[in-house]
């Protein structure tokens, strides 16, 4: 590699933009709008239901899962009437955790967008909880948990896990749908996500089976705590999980969120761990990565084991200011990303994983050629930036701008040794996250590269 070509490469300025990196007047007033006394009411109203288990259906007005998604769905209708509102219902048959055949019901609130309607981000947490009720003398192997008896508890409150989530979920609804943007909004409280992910199971199946285009899924899952079982509290960081591989475009999403939050409210850190979520674990962002969507996971880094699934998951031991610090960082990075033009497109594969389209290549022999193609309206994209890393870097180091052009060569820049990737800035100076240029992910049988 030639050094000082890339030391030149590492230490151009952007250029040509005057407020990217900048803050956007319409993103700080989603944050300075968040009200911990308004998610406070949310917790208390969510706790109040006694037990949401998604097999607690009972026929009351305000007891029960289904007293629970009826109310959620009357507060996203008051927030104004832009929002669509429905209700998302699967029918579910008896089977494992779920105790009896039910309706399985998603509340969901969406947003049409205007100039990108067609590219969606989904904010989500589940509106399920769950008290367990263990068995004795259980042989090892079996399944400890009585999940019929769990199921007819008549109090689990579920306050961090995960009305917090619902209630971020509920306060940017009600912040976000005062304005216009350019993607969609869609605002889900899951169901049934104690019992299997079987809320986002279903509705990420009828999301790809429809093509739909998820430009980022937010998924809050224990956002209510900040004090750990063990005496630890941590009130200004948030763990952000994401799925491999290292630049899948779930792990892109959380860099660009541990970014936005940098810019937009340093004193709070977006965390990002690279790992699909905590260790044999998972949350209702999993089945969106797991058919290619990007997808994220928040949540405390102080969970109390002792209080989850328990009846001590009240709100006296959870804390509205904390969840309110998270949603102001939900808010700053799903406002970004709904303002910013799609990401780039870098590359296209057949079924058989050869490359179609827009790639990366050595030029002719030395060099970095990098070629993409626009995934919204040219006419809202004022130019692109280059970023680099090296393969063991976790974090883009150096961002090169390079104008309006939709490919680009860089001299001498050997693309063996580093990472590259390109993102899309607005003529508003919003940027979209950073698409890597990647390896086709060979198996057994795919042809040998010759070389």
């Amino acid at each position: 590699m030639n050094r000082c070509l890339l030391l030149l490469v590492f230490s151009l300025p952007l250029c040509g933009q005057v407020s990217s990196k900048g803050i956007h007047p319409q993103v700080k007033k989603i944050i300075d709008a968040v009200s911990e006394e308004r998610i406070a009411k949310i917790l208390r109203k969510l706790e109040s239901f006694g037990s949401r288990n998604t097999n607690y259906d009972l026929d009351s007005p305000d007891r029960g899962n289904v007293a629970a998604r009826t109310w959620i769905s009357k507060e996203f209708q008051s927030y104004s009437p832009k929002l669509q509102v429905h209700f998302d219902t699967h029918r579910i048959s008896k089977q494992g955790r779920i105790v009896k055949d039910l309706d399985l019901v998603n509340v969901v609130a969406v947003l049409p967008g205007t100039t990108q309607k067609e590219h969606e981000i989904l904010i989500s947490g589940h509106y399920d909880s769950l008290q367990i009720v263990r068995k004795q003398n259980v042989p090892a192997g079996q399944d400890a948990v009585d999940w019929v008896a769990s199921a007819e508890q008549a109090h689990a409150p579920g306050v961090s896990d995960d009305a917090s989530g619902v209630a971020l979920v509920m306060e940017l609804a009600r912040i976000m749908s005062a304005y216009e943007w350019p993607k969609t909004l869609v605002f889900v409280a899951f169901a049934g996500e104690e019992q299997g992910l079987f809320g986002s199971r279903a509705y990420a199946k009828d999301a790809h089976e429809a093509r739909r285009k998820l430009a980022g899924i937010f998924n809050n899952d224990i956002i209510g705590n900040d004090l750990s079982g063990d005496g630890r509290r941590i009130t200004d960081l948030v763990n952000v999980y994401s799925g491999d591989p290292m630049d899948s475009s779930s792990r892109a999403l959380a860099r660009y969120v541990r970014e936005v939050a940098e810019r937009y409210d340093p004193a709070m850190k977006a965390n990002p761990v690279f790992r699909g979520d905590r260790f044999s674990r998972g949350g209702d962002h999993t089945p969106f990565h797991d058919l290619g969507y990007p997808a994220i996971r928040f949540t405390t880094p102080v969970e109390n084991y002792a209080n989850q699934h328990s009846a001590t998951d009240t709100f006296e031991n959870a804390s509205p200011s904390y969840t309110a610090r998270v949603t102001r960082v939900n808010g700053a990075a799903v406002a970004s990303l709904a303002l910013a033009p799609a990401a780039p497109e870098v590359m296209r594969t057949n079924a058989s994983g050869v490359v179609t389209g827009p790639n990366l290549t050595r030029g002719k022999g030395y060099d970095a050629a990098m070629k993409w193609v626009p995934a919204s309206d040219p006419d809202e994209i004022a130019g692109y930036s280059i970023a680099v890393r090296s393969t063991t870097a976790p974090f883009w180091e150096r961002e090169v701008y390079v104008g309006k052009v939709t490919e680009y060569l860089m001299p001498g820049l050997s693309i063996d040794d580093i990472v590259l990737g390109v993102r899309a800035i607005g003529k508003n100076g919003v940027e979209s996250p950073i698409s890597a240029y990647t390896l086709v992910q060979r198996n057994f049988n795919s042809p040998a590269p010759s070389n």
